[in-house]
């Protein structure tokens, strides 16, 4: 089964910062960029960054060049990233939200690094790199001194404009690289299927790690309209409010888990910025619409809902599906939509043959979004991407490990991983099943599930349940469960806790759970 994304042409020269740069020399006194009293121009902001493509180029760190960026969020930061595309180098974002065990591993993992491109708040983070550090401050004079005009490096398409870490099966992050063509026209399709013009102003509300927040960071830029920036690492639903309310901003990018944050702090105040947007594009994991369904009915909310599916080797989004489209009894699963523009969607079986309608199969994404791989990897985890016929006709695509199915309406509908199912008492489920069973009973406001070692060697899931209301005892979970589920897709201990954890990604951290049911009910805790 193959859904097909309609065909737009592109430049010749399909670069974003190409964008970002007619901006520039149309509207200069335009605001780019705000954060906190600082407001600069379309016009400073690329004199800024010119200044810092200049110098990147005359030290040698050009076309092909590897730049880490570990800043915060911040003008400085986009005077980097922007310098950086127009050096014809990619960067690689160094997230100074991290733990700096965290960041020592991810060090270790880019090969051919250049430079780290610091501030004296971060540089500390990033001092076991074999790469030199420099900071923007101590660069100042010497950057006063270079030209402000636009280089032109002689940078294409196909060139790599930037890298993030993507968990491997391993437990090893990889480093997946995404090229400018793909990133071009992802935001060109976000322009021109979404309207995005020049008052479509933006609020970053992600970790700068994370592959969403690339095209968060670049999509305003992209438009000519304004980016916001807030001040702090860990994200602060009452600060988001707040900028949301005072600037007017008309457009968020978020993870599911974000989302559900930002719409029950709005619940619980009686406000409405979130519900006035333009779009709210999330998602990244599995979505639970009876966190935001009461929220998204309301006669006050206006914006448009875009459930969003990709993988960050195929350029953040491959998929996009209006949500007030979304009917709980006809839709077991919530759709993902239908297919970006250049971009195919395949669902195959295990030896890559389309499967029927309906039909669950491996995800695979083919098209222009499909990155460069991933950066020194020999490893088998290289074989995700690779090439098939389609017709008669070659296509490199890249297998997500992802299952889903179409629908009769040509829909996408993810159901899980494929390497996330686990066999208990022999039985092969997907624990995101047991989700979103849990999900719909009352008295649970979210759950997740993690498979665990049981005394007897044997793996049994546990739940962990943030409860709605009065919530339910496990046993009552348990009695509701049988009537859906059968009796191994049962977790066998439920436990409440307060909230979910969330990784910096802003998505359910999974990890943090399975190691607090080592660390704390390991030990012979009860059912409960």
């Amino acid at each position: 089964m193959i859904l097909q994304g309609k065909r737009v042409a592109l430049p010749p020269a399909p670069l974003v910062h190409r964008r970002f740069e007619a901006h520039a020399a149309a509207a200069p006194d335009a605001v780019a960029v705000v954060r906190g009293d600082e407001r600069v121009t379309y016009g400073e902001l690329n004199a800024r960054a010119n200044r810092f493509a200049h110098y990147l180029t005359a030290r040698g760190h050009g076309r092909g060049a590897r730049i880490g960026i570990c800043l915060d969020y911040s003008v400085d930061l986009l005077v980097v990233l922007l310098g950086t595309l127009k050096a014809g180098a990619a960067y690689v974002p160094f997230d100074p939200a991290y733990p700096a065990a965290r960041l020592r591993l991810l060090l270790g993992q880019v090969p051919g690094l250049a430079v780290i491109v610091a501030s004296p708040a971060t540089a500390e983070l990033v001092e076991s790199a074999d790469a030199e550090i420099i900071t923007l401050d101590r660069l100042a004079g010497r950057l006063r001194d270079l030209p402000a005009t636009d280089p032109r490096t002689g940078v294409t398409g196909d060139d790599i404009c930037y890298a993030v870490f993507t968990s491997g099966s391993t437990g090893v992050p990889k480093v997946t690289a995404v090229r400018h063509e793909g990133w071009f026209n992802l935001l060109n399709w976000l322009r021109l299927d979404y309207r995005l013009h020049r008052g479509s102003s933006h609020l970053v509300v992600s970790a700068f790690g994370f592959d969403l927040s690339q095209r968060a960071l670049m999509a305003p830029l992209f438009c000519g309209a304004t980016q916001h920036l807030t001040a702090g690492r860990n994200f602060d639903p009452a600060l988001a409010h707040r900028l949301l309310d005072r600037y007017g901003v008309r457009v968020v990018h978020c993870a599911s888990s974000t989302l559900y944050l930002l719409v029950e702090w709005e619940t619980a105040r009686g406000g409405d910025a979130l519900a006035r947007l333009d779009h709210i594009l999330f998602g990244g994991e599995p979505l639970r619409p009876e966190r935001i369904v009461d929220w998204a009915r309301r006669d006050d909310t206006t914006c448009t809902l875009l459930h969003q599916y990709g993988v960050a080797e195929c350029t953040d989004v491959a998929t996009s599906y209006d949500l007030s489209g979304y009917r709980p009894g006809e839709h077991d699963i919530p759709p993902v939509g239908t297919p970006a523009h250049n971009t195919g969607v395949h669902v195959v079986d295990e030896r890559l043959r389309g499967v029927g309608p309906g039909e669950y199969g491996e995800i695979c994404i083919s098209g222009t979004g499909v990155g460069a791989g991933y950066l020194g990897a020999t490893g088998p985890e290289s074989g995700r991407f690779t090439t098939v016929d389609v017709d008669g006709v070659p296509r490199r695509l890249y297998r997500t490990g992802d299952r889903g199915r179409v629908t009769g309406d040509g829909e996408l509908v993810v159901a899980g991983r494929l390497d996330a199912q686990v066999k208990v008492r022999g039985m092969r489920i997907d624990p995101a099943d047991v989700e979103r069973a849990l999900g719909r009973l009352a008295g649970v406001r979210e759950a997740a599930v993690v498979a665990a070692p049981a005394g007897s060697g044997e793996t049994e899931l546990i739940a962990f349940v943030v409860p709605a209301g009065d919530g339910a005892t496990g046993d009552e979970l348990r009695a509701r469960l049988r009537e859906t589920l059968p009796r191994n897709m049962v977790p066998a201990r439920f436990l409440n806790i307060p909230r979910l954890p969330l990784s910096p990604h802003g998505k359910a951290d999974r990890a943090a759970l399975a190691e607090e049911w080592r660390n704390r009910y390991a030990e012979g805790d009860p059912i409960r």
